[in-house]
């Protein structure tokens, strides 16, 4: 049917060009166009209206103002054919014409053109340019959003940015979701701005600068470049502001008495724009189902509960869109093949595609959109098979098996390969690894690591690759150990260790940081979370789970619209 629909309007617009049965002539800029009426009729209510009075009128001429020469023949293309070239050149004019005459589908598809082409330069354009567009209020939330969550790229990049109003720029400052790393970058941004015009803007510095976040701030940052800034200092009306919120925070670290909601309000974690979740698993002797979502900024843990969810142990975990997969695992009473996702916005579970073969232990990777479940037990034998699901097709397909069998080991991607470490075959705990290749569709064995780590943490953080904890076989050997691959030289190097032994945990990389969560460290099961940083080569303790549990699966979502829910924030 699709297809004999396109060959029709086909055959419709060579009538046109040809001049053919045509009734009607539209005039824009001294430029006449033949149209047939009931092809202009059936892509917008405007030319049905237009036409109504002329429909039995050969040849009327109707002459539609407010249109170029040169954008009125894409619309007329667009009646036709349903598609039209649109590029960065005639987006605009384009969207503000479709806008006029009622044509919706082309209006969809330029704000669908602009939502592909945000960026740091043009998001605050492109959200300014749709504020007084209703049929693009989707657009203008989601450039909205963009700049929250990109907000430093855009202060460094944008000249945009420096032509905001005070209400604009105010309103920016005061979201929850504005995406910084440290609370200064928003005093900075205020200066940035201020100091663009600074004869008309100094005024407004005290309607900004309560909408920074104080309590968030280092002490030794305000001692530096508040009171020191002759911006602030000099303008008096900022010195209330100043000294309000100086005395608010002293007495605040004095434990003298403060007014409760001035301290919120300046003390309030920002939302993140990422977050931690950790899925399932053992607690004590049961298999829970149970969700929680960790805010790195804030350092606490909220409950998701899904009481309706089926529990699993020794599962994977995916994010991929607003869904996250829960792959394979073990239920106490059977290996898993079926593959279940969570919907992080309806907060809803659906039933997808199994997977070939049941897979307890699985290690999982995501690469090129595409799901990976590599090796694990299916109850009888450690598995060296791999297979790969396409969300799009909700299909799995077999892959080229790994040169090892392995069960409790862990992937990762990186640089357009997946790796996978340690793990155990039945008989052997593995100290070897493997890096797979989907342009060669091949597996290779790379350098071994310095221990044998089954339930091992792998991930991809800054480059490398990270080998953490584990269980070398050794009677009660539970490892602490970190060791970290490079691809280019093909060699693996010690880093400092955790805190704590711990196997069959959940590991990720969270805002620059990489986490341990949970775990078996040889005597229990465990709730805390230990937090690595790169630059100080240092783990630190990070906030507890409200539950113990082991072979837990973790993963991470980022820019989610309804990220409050899961930010534990009060």
């Amino acid at each position: 049917m699709e297809n004999i629909r396109a060959t029709a309007f086909d055959v419709f617009d060579e009538a046109r060009l040809l001049g053919e049965h045509t009734d009607m002539i539209i005039k824009s800029n001294d430029r006449e166009f033949q149209v047939h009426k009931i092809i202009m009729c059936g892509c917008s209510t405007y030319f049905r209206a237009l036409f109504s009075n002329n429909w039995n009128s050969p040849q009327h001429v109707c002459e539609i103002p407010g249109i170029s020469q040169d954008i009125m023949p894409l619309i007329i293309q667009y009646a036709y054919t349903r598609s039209v070239l649109i590029t960065q050149e005639n987006v605009v004019e384009l969207l503000v014409a479709a806008d006029l005459i009622l044509v919706s589908g082309l209006v969809d598809a330029c704000c669908q053109f602009l939502e592909s082409h945000l960026c740091p330069e043009n998001c605050i354009g492109i959200c300014k340019f749709t504020e007084d567009f209703y049929s693009c209020s989707k657009l203008h939330c989601k450039a909205k959003h963009y700049i929250l969550q990109h907000f430093e790229e855009v202060l460094h990049v944008s000249e945009e940015f420096l032509e905001l109003s005070v209400e604009q720029l105010e309103e920016i400052i005061d979201e929850d979701e504005l995406n910084v790393k440290q609370e200064e970058v928003v005093f900075e941004a205020v200066l940035h701005w201020t100091n663009h015009e600074p004869s008309n803007r100094t005024q407004h510095i005290a309607v900004l600068l309560p909408k920074v976040r104080w309590g968030l701030i280092q002490s030794e940052f305000l001692s530096n470049n508040i009171t020191c800034n002759a911006l602030v200092m000099k303008n008096e009306a900022c010195l209330p502001v100043i000294i309000n919120t100086l005395t608010t925070l002293f007495n605040h670290n004095m434990d003298e008495p403060t007014d409760p909601e001035l301290t919120h309000q300046r003390s309030r974690p920002r939302l993140p724009s990422s977050i931690l979740l950790a899925i399932g698993g053992w607690s004590d002797d049961n298999l829970i189902n149970e969700i929680e979502a960790y805010n790195l900024k804030a350092d606490c843990w909220v409950r998701v509960t899904q009481e309706d969810e089926r529990p699993r142990a020794y599962h994977g975990t995916a994010v991929l869109n607003e869904f996250v997969y829960c792959i394979g695992g073990f239920d106490r009473v059977e290996y898993l093949n079926s593959m279940r996702k969570f919907n992080l916005i309806t907060q809803t579970w659906h039933e997808v595609a199994p997977m070939h073969e049941r897979r307890c232990f699985v290690s999982v990777a995501v690469l090129g959109g595409l799901i990976y479940a590599i090796g694990g037990f299916d109850g009888h034998q450690r598995l060296k098979t791999v297979e790969c699901y396409d969300p799009n097709t909700n299909q799995w397909t077999m892959m080229p098996p790994m040169n090892e069998h392995r069960s409790n080991a862990s992937a990762t991607s990186l640089q357009g390969r997946i790796y996978i470490c340690g793990g155990f075959t039945g008989v052997e705990y593995l100290d070897s690894a493997e890096r797979f290749n989907p342009e060669t569709n091949q597996w290779t064995l790379i350098a071994p690591m310095s221990s044998r780590r089954s339930g091992v943490g792998v991930i991809a953080y800054a480059d490398l690759v990270y080998a953490v904890g584990g269980f070398d076989g050794t009677r009660s050997h539970y490892l602490r150990s970190t060791e970290v691959y490079n691809p280019l030289t093909n060699n693996w190097q010690d880093v400092a260790s955790m805190h704590n032994p711990r196997s069959n945990f959940g590991i990720e990389v969270v805002n620059g940081r990489l986490l341990a969560v949970g775990g078996f460290n040889g005597l229990s099961t465990t709730c805390d979370v230990e937090c690595y940083n790169k630059t100080t080569d240092e783990w630190s303790v990070a906030g507890e789970m409200d539950n113990f549990r082991c072979a837990l699966s973790c993963c991470v979502a980022s820019g989610l619209p309804n990220m409050a829910q899961y930010a534990a924030l009060h």
